[in-house]
């Protein structure tokens, strides 16, 4: 089979993984949902035509997303997770035996279905983790509407298009900030700056007006193309300056088995070339 599948995302510029083995291709009532296999990344979800994960690389994303804010805060009891559908931050979420509570909420439950079925070794058993609470429903109308608390809010989106364009608004970050407990942090993803820099010029211009310590880190993921992947951090606490040194000694209380998250990664994360740093709107 020499069939290729064709992320054309972004204007001028489109990645293809070449199909081994289409194994599911169907229209939800949200999407259209895709997995085949791919010699290099192995299975490969995309939503719509655009990659949302993988068995190869998700480690990457999963592992930045959940264990940075966790880490640099200290002391997370619970945690909100916006989308995820596919169950791998769920499950990274949950490798920290001190999160006692897990409230996800995602659009398509054919997804995390699907997900349950075909891709088991992103979840891990994570939907049946009795500290998971999972919701099917639209994330910024639980945004919206919950009197919860959390300590990490963690937007594990689509690209702002289709289902996932209300989780980039202004209207949307400032019910997340709401739903924060003291010293809690919100992280999102935000696309990758040298291509979607609007995006994340816009997210961190609504960070600016709703929380003390705003910002974004950065990782790179192979199958987000296109250079580094921003995840938009905000917080009204001091977490983003906790030590190396304390990094350490959380990390190895956790002990958790990463293969890309180091504390030193961590620090590093935060470091912003020169061309994302010109992204952030003036103080």
């Amino acid at each position: 089979m020499n069939e290729w599948s064709t992320e054309n995302l972004h204007g001028d510029y489109a990645q293809s993984l070449r199909v081994g083995k289409m194994l599911y291709d169907s229209e939800t009532e949200h999407q259209r949902l895709r997995l085949f296999e791919n010699d290099t990344f192995g299975r490969v979800l995309t939503l719509d035509n655009v990659v949302q994960t993988t068995e190869g690389d998700n480690f990457i994303y999963h592992e930045m997303m959940a264990h940075v804010p966790i880490l640099a805060h200290g002391m997370v009891r619970r945690v909100l997770i916006i989308g995820g559908g596919d169950g791998g931050m769920a499950r990274t979420v949950l490798d920290h035996a001190s999160v006692a509570h897990v409230t996800m909420v995602e659009i398509d439950e054919s997804v995390v279905a699907f997900s349950r079925e075909y891709l088991p070794n992103l979840s891990r058993g994570a939907f049946d983790d009795p500290r998971l609470k999972l919701v099917i429903g639209d994330g910024a109308d639980f945004l919206k509407t919950t009197e919860d608390r959390f300590d990490i809010v963690i937007v594990d989106s689509t690209d702002p298009v289709g289902p996932g364009e209300v989780l980039f608004t202004e209207t949307f970050y400032g019910h997340a900030r709401r739903a924060l407990s003291p010293g809690g942090i919100l992280v999102t993803q935000n696309g990758v700056p040298f291509l979607q820099g609007e995006e994340l010029t816009n997210t961190m211009r609504a960070f600016r007006a709703l929380f003390a310590d705003w910002g974004c880190y950065l990782a790179t993921i192979p199958t987000y193309a296109g250079g580094p992947m921003a995840f938009g951090w905000g917080t009204d606490g001091k977490s983003r300056d906790v030590s190396l040194q304390h990094l350490r000694e959380r990390f190895a209380t956790a002990a958790l088995k990463t293969d890309y998250y180091t504390p030193e990664v961590h620090k590093a994360a935060f470091a912003l070339p020169g061309y994302v740093r010109r992204l952030m709107p003036a103080d």
